[in-house]
């Protein structure tokens, strides 16, 4: 009874551990990197600090507010003077009155200025703050595919080595049929024991690929689960059912000059241009003259003693006109060496645009050859199937080796591999392909 009950239980810890088990499919890895991969999430930070930064630029359009305030008392008074009263009340022989001021007192002021001319710094500035931002959005267009390329690239992974767990698994029947067949045989006295340690040597290396395999695909799914936010704690599984619904279509071709501006990389190239435009703009009106407006309400209060404490509050409405003379020489150098950046700019775009239609077509290229891997290899497994169903035919009629029946097994787990690698390999160069050709 006591038994049972174990053996009831133990079935249901397996059945709870097989039903918590995740399994994502390449569509969820990839909607999961985009949400928690630590790139992903900085090129996202970076967008949204560049947005920051367009908001800051916009509040110089608003006038600037200053308020100041301040209260003194000094030890001994910051004015002193003699009137001679005498003299103004007609009598000369009456002493001169000492008088003193300014020992305490209150100051405040506030002003509002507004820039009504600065030489098209603020309207530049706020240019070059909406370019940082739709270049902070391109950076993360290519920082997000990045992200995607990689999670295919451990997705296709880890879908080659489970397949190849299948492989393993084929050969492994092949080899056990191939064990009892030729232990009857020893029995029966048909023949020599060596050809028995032949099976068993093979059988031993299967497990031993099998070992590797397995510690292989548990790594693989480790670097997976930590490129795209999955708890390293969580048992989950890979859906590699979509590599038996692969088609080897050539369609996915475009004419790469059309695709070349839709490329992130290529458009980067145009937004550093015309940053670099406004930054001759910019450094031409820091050279120019400036105009302000503004308003503002002042209060004192000074209190040398009774009676002759003076208050005061007033408002006043003024203009500046700032001219920096003294930097129109070296300012002038300024502005050339901005020019020769754009132009440098204009250089780098024409040379990248080339550097990025060859990779067009190399990218292409790869899909074509891996096509053709495919198709090679599709042949291979034909051709290695044809030659187990021959040897093993030969072998059982007695015309045959064993060792040409091991090495027919092993060839056709060697293709079989070969095959699921093509496979893999097709589907991530396509991919980077739509990518670069913006498909994706």
């Amino acid at each position: 009874m006591k038994l049972k009950i174990i053996i009831l239980s133990t079935a249901c810890l397996l059945s709870l551990s097989i039903q918590a088990q995740e399994t994502y499919n390449l569509e969820q890895c990839k909607a999961l990197a985009l949400k928690n991969n630590a790139k992903a999430q900085n090129s996202q930070l970076s967008l949204e600090a560049a947005e920051q930064t367009k908001k800051n630029a916009f509040t110089n359009f608003f006038p600037s507010i200053n308020a100041i305030g301040m209260g003194f008392k000094t030890n001994v008074p910051m004015m002193d003077m003699n009137i001679p009263l005498g003299a103004l009340l007609g009598n000369p022989d009456m002493p001169p009155v000492p008088f003193d001021m300014l020992q305490k007192g209150a100051i405040g002021s506030i002003s509002a200025t507004e820039p009504i001319f600065t030489g098209g710094q603020i309207i530049n500035g706020n240019k070059l703050a909406k370019i940082g931002v739709e270049a902070a959005k391109l950076q993360k267009q290519m920082t997000d595919d990045e992200v995607l390329l990689t999670t295919e690239q451990y997705y296709w992974q880890i879908v080659a080595l489970k397949e190849k767990t299948k492989t393993i698994a084929e050969a492994e029947t092949l080899l056990n049929r191939a064990h009892t067949d030729v232990k009857n045989a020893l029995d029966a006295g048909l023949v020599n024991r060596n050809d028995l340690l032949k099976v068993e040597l093979k059988q031993n290396e299967l497990e031993s690929g099998k070992l590797k395999l397995a510690n292989g695909l548990k790594l693989s799914k480790m670097v997976l689960a930590q490129f795209i936010g999955i708890p390293s704690g969580e048992d989950f599984d890979i859906d590699n059912s979509l590599i038996d619904s692969v088609a080897l279509s050539l369609d996915s071709h475009v004419d790469h000059q059309s695709a070349l501006p839709r490329r992130a990389e290529y458009q980067l190239l145009d937004k550093n241009i015309e940053a670099g435009k406004l930054q001759v703009k910019m450094e031409t009106g820091k050279h120019l003259p400036t105009v302000a407006v503004g308003a503002g309400w002042n209060y004192f209060n000074f209190d040398p003693g009774e009676p002759m404490s003076m208050k005061r509050d007033f408002g006043m409405l003024f203009a500046t006109v700032a001219v920096p003379i003294s930097d129109w020489w070296g300012g002038s150098h300024a502005i050339k060496k901005q020019k020769i950046e754009v132009m440098i700019a204009e250089n780098e775009k024409r040379n990248n645009a080339q550097l990025l239609l060859i990779q067009m077509q190399q990218l292409w290229n790869d899909v074509e050859e891996a096509a053709q891997q495919v198709e090679l290899a599709n042949k291979a497994i034909a051709s290695a199937l044809e030659n187990v169903r021959l040897n093993t035919d030969y072998y059982e009629a007695g015309t045959g080796l064993l060792t040409d029946l091991l090495d027919a097994q092993n060839t056709l787990q060697q293709t079989r591999d070969q095959h699921t690698e093509a496979v893999a390999d097709f589907c991530m160069k396509l991919a980077k392909y739509k990518q670069a050709t913006g498909q994706e």
